[in-house]
C-alpha cells in the first residue's frame, strides 16, 4: 500500500501526484497499462457528459463531470511525462502564454471594444502564430476528428471569412435547393454512389446555410432529434393505450397519428410561449 495524506480539500497537483502514483510500479496495474489510445473513447465520452451537465443546467453533476474531464489531461500529460516529452506544468504555461498573446486589448495596449474586435484579432493572431497564410491552411486546420456536422459549420464559417459569396445568404438557400434536385435525381437513377454523394452535399449545405443564419448546427440536430424521441414516444403510447402495437399500423394511420401528435406538440409549445 503506498501511504497518501488524506485531505479534506485537493488541488490539481494533489491529483497530478495521484495519477503518477497510480501508474508507478506500487501502484495500479490498469492504470499503467493505458496508453493515449487506449483512454482515447474515455477523453471523448467525458467530454459529452460535460456538455450533457452543461445542457441539462446541474451544477452538481458538471462539478463531477469536470472532473472527470480533468482526470483525462491530467492522465495524458502524466503518460508525456514519463517519455520525457513534457509534464502538465508544460501544458499550463503554454496554454497561459496563449490566452495572454490571444488578447492583447486586455494584457496589452490593441484597442478592442466589441465582441467582433476580439474575434477578429483572436483569429489573426491565431493564424500568424500557427503560420497559416493562405486560407486553405485554416480549413484544413479544422480538427478531422470533429463531429462531421460540427467541422462542416466550421470549414464554412472559415471559408465565408472576408469577401464572396459565400457570405451570401440566398446562395446559400439556393445551394441547399440544389442538393435537393441533385438527391432526387440519384433517387430516381438509383445510383448509391451518387446518392452518397448528393447527401453529403446536402449536408454541407445544411450546415453552411445554418452558418449564415447564426444557428448551431449540432445543436439544432440534437433538439431536433430529442423532438422526434418524444414524439415516437408519444405515438407509441398512443398505440399501447388503444391495444396496439407501432408495427400493426398501415402506412396511413401511421401518417396520420405521427401528424396529430405533433400538432399536440406544436400548440403545446406555443401555449408556454404565449
Amino acid at each position: 500500500m503506498i501511504p497518501y495524506e488524506r485531505k479534506e480539500r485537493y488541488t490539481v497537483d494533489d491529483l497530478a501526484e495521484i495519477i503518477s502514483l497510480l501508474r508507478s510500479k506500487e501502484g495500479c496495474p490498469w492504470d499503467r497499462e493505458q496508453t493515449h489510445e487506449s483512454i482515447r473513447s474515455e477523453l471523448i465520452e467525458e467530454t459529452y457528459e460535460v456538455i450533457e451537465a452543461i445542457d441539462q443546467k446541474d451544477p452538481a453533476m458538471l462539478r463531477e463531470e469536470l472532473g472527470d474531464l480533468l482526470l483525462q489531461v491530467v492522465f495524458h500529460a502524466q503518460i508525456e511525462q514519463e517519455q520525457a516529452h513534457f509534464t502538465l506544468e508544460d501544458v499550463c504555461t503554454e496554454i497561459c502564454e496563449k490566452m495572454i498573446v490571444r488578447h492583447p486589448h486586455v494584457f496589452s495596449t490593441v484597442q478592442a471594444d466589441t465582441t467582433e474586435d476580439v474575434l477578429k484579432n483572436w483569429d489573426t493572431i491565431k493564424e500568424e502564430t500557427k503560420h497559416q497564410t493562405t486560407r486553405t491552411e485554416t480549413l484544413e486546420a479544422v480538427a478531422k476528428t470533429l463531429p462531421a456536422l460540427m467541422r462542416a459549420q466550421k470549414v464554412s464559417k472559415r471559408a465565408a471569412k472576408g469577401k464572396g459569396h459565400f457570405l451570401c445568404k440566398e446562395s446559400a438557400l439556393a445551394s441547399v435547393t440544389e442538393c435537393k434536385h441533385m438527391l432526387e435525381q440519384a433517387v430516381y437513377l438509383e445510383d448509391k454512389d451518387e446518392l452518397t454523394r448528393a447527401m453529403g452535399e446536402m449536408l454541407f449545405c445544411c450546415a453552411s446555410a445554418a452558418q449564415h443564419f447564426g444557428i448551431q448546427a449540432e445543436q439544432a440536430l440534437t433538439d431536433t432529434t430529442n423532438h422526434f424521441i418524444q414524439c415516437f414516444a408519444a405515438v407509441e403510447k398512443r398505440c399501447l393505450d388503444s391495444g396496439r402495437s407501432l408495427d400493426t399500423l398501415t402506412h396511413g394511420e401511421w401518417i396520420e397519428m405521427w401528424n396529430r401528435t405533433k400538432r399536440s406538440f406544436e400548440e403545446e409549445a406555443a401555449d408556454a410561449i404565449g
